[in-house]
Order: structure tokens, then C-alpha cells, then sequence
């Protein structure tokens, strides 16, 4: 049976689309490696990228997008609104069909292990990969950012997993890794008071109280003349977007703001989705088994 697993590539680049594009190609040029979804944001200047197919081929296109973003990405001359330390920012493996988590664990130190030796770029691994308690999250690694990676990396506590124990000069340093599905989903408010999108992202993320699988942030968006609460849902089933979505708005309410949208970054599951659709509607035992094309799908892959 073939072995399917996903890659969530995020890169430090969001206002030049030649760049960007160039670092896709080489995912798309990868045989059996297919591009399902990228995006850019200038605000936060960082674009994701979506990649699904077969593990060692999955593997061969993150390290090809890696030496590109090396290439063409300089942090010296970046700035934006989400946390950064490196061209190539993050780089996380998912399990998709007939792979295990720990599969998925080896591929990331594979790729690590190159992007280190090869790219000299210093490499961590985090969530299911990682190598000590303080780095199975993301965000004590990025803590510092580029900027401060200088001195952290000097700390034996912060020495890599893989690669030289000095920063890469323009392309900062990679946290590379395996871990369960994630939904990056951002809503939107009509304000331009970061503060109030700093105090609603506490309300609602793990870390300082709020729900179980949640991380938030505040951030300003000021092309938009607007502000967002920007979070990373670690687990949709025990933690459904709805959920999490109602909160904010009651929470804004409190200050007088009104949401002016949401939007998800990246592909998401069906199941996520069908829940929504279930909260919003009322609709009793609906499941995804009752979608149309996931049907055709199931029928066509049998024949």
C-alpha cells in the first residue's frame, strides 16, 4: 500500500511573489510530490506551502525548497508581524495514509541532518521529534528570533540537533520536526488596537488559561488597518474551531470591536468542516461519509 505523508513548509518571504514562486517550483518538480495549496501574507511576510506524496519524495522536495530559501531570502533584511528565526522557518512532517508517527519522526531527522550538513543552517527538532522536553515547542525555539539566535545559540542548552552551532547569517536557523494535523486559523477585528488582539489571544490560548489546544497571538495588520488574533489549532476534534471562533467574538464584544472575518491558511480536513457546518446549522449526525465528492471518491477508488 502507498505510504502518503504531508509537509507545511513556512518561509520567511510574503511580499515578493518571483521568490516565492521559485520556491514552490521546486516542489513542483519533484516526481510523485504533489503542491496542494501556498499562500503568501504581507503582513506577516511569510508564506506556507502545502505538499503531499510519498515520504522519501516529500523529503527530497522540503530540502530543495530549504537551499532555495537559503538562496534568495536574507532575515538581515526582513521584518513582519509573525515571530520568525530562519528563511525556511519551519518545516513539519504529518502522517497522512499507511505512515507511522515515528516514520514521520525518522523523515525529519533525515531532512534535518542534511539541511545541517549540506545547507549549514543549525537545526532543531521539535513536537514529536524532538530532543528534550524545552523543544517540543515550537515556540520556545523561536523565542529570541532571528535577532537573538546569536546569543542563544552560544548557550549549551540551545546547542542544534543538527548543523554548525553558529547562525547561518541570512538564513538564521530551522526548526524541522514531525506532528499531528494543524489548522493555522486567524480572525480578524475591526480595530486597529493590538492590545485588544493581545488580551482576546489570552482568553482563548492554552498557555495562559484558555483552551486545551490552542496557541495565540495578537498581531497588527496594518495594510489591512486592522488587527488579528493569529492561532495555531494543535487539535481540531478535542478543540473545534467553532468553539474557539464564538469565544472570540463574545470576547470582542467586551471591548466594542466586531469581527470582520476569519480565514484559514493551508488545506484543512473534511471533518473539521462537517463540525462546523453542524454547530452553525443544527444538523443532527451529519459526517463527512455524506459529502458528495468523498463518496465519488471512495466508489472510484475501488473500481
Amino acid at each position: 500500500m502507498k505510504k502518503i505523508i504531508e509537509s507545511v513548509p513556512n518561509f520567511s518571504e510574503g511580499r515578493r511573489e518571483e521568490v516565492v514562486v521559485k520556491i514552490v517550483k521546486e516542489a513542483e518538480e519533484t516526481n510523485n510530490v504533489w503542491v496542494f495549496d501556498w499562500s503568501m501574507d504581507r503582513d506577516h511576510n511569510r508564506s506556507v506551502v502545502t505538499i503531499v506524496g510519498e515520504p522519501e519524495a516529500v523529503a527530497e522536495a522540503t530540502f530543495k525548497m530549504a537551499k532555495k530559501a537559503e538562496e534568495l531570502i536574507d532575515l538581515r533584511h526582513h521584518t513582519g508581524a509573525h515571530p520568525r528565526m530562519g528563511a525556511v522557518d519551519v518545516i513539519p512532517f504529518i502522517p497522512i495514509k499507511n505512515v507511522t508517527m515515528e516514520e514521520c519522526v525518522e523523515i525529519s531527522k533525515k531532512v534535518g541532518k542534511r539541511i545541517g550538513e549540506e545547507l549549514n543552517i543549525p537545526v532543531y527538532l521539535y513536537e514529536k521529534s524532538a530532543t528534550s522536553p524545552e523543544r517540543e515547542n515550537l515556540s520556545n525555539i523561536r523565542k529570541g528570533q532571528f535577532e537573538g539566535f546569536f546569543e542563544k545559540i552560544k548557550s549549551p542548552q540551545w546547542a542544534p540537533d543538527f548543523g554548525p552551532s553558529t547562525v547561518h547569517p541570512s538564513a538564521g536557523v530551522v526548526a524541522v520536526g514531525a506532528r499531528e494535523y494543524l489548522i493555522a486559523f486567524n480572525v480578524n477585528l475591526r480595530t486597529t488596537d493590538v492590545e485588544i488582539a493581545n488580551k482576546i489571544a489570552k482568553a482563548v490560548r492554552y498557555s495562559s488559561g484558555g483552551y486545551r489546544f490552542v496557541k495565540a497571538m495578537g498581531v497588527d495588520l496594518k495594510e489591512k488597518g486592522m488587527v488579528q488574533v493569529s492561532m495555531n489549532m494543535t487539535n481540531y476534534k478535542k478543540t473545534p474551531l467553532f468553539r474557539v471562533f464564538e469565544t472570540i467574538k463574545r470576547e470582542a464584544q467586551r471591548y466594542g470591536v466586531e469581527v470582520a472575518g476569519s480565514e484559514i491558511i493551508g488545506m484543512v480536513p473534511m471533518d473539521t468542516l462537517v463540525r462546523t457546518m453542524n454547530f452553525y446549522l443544527g444538523i443532527d449526525d451529519f459526517g463527512s461519509e455524506r459529502v458528495i465528492e468523498n463518496r465519488l471518491l471512495d466508489e472510484l477508488s475501488r473500481s
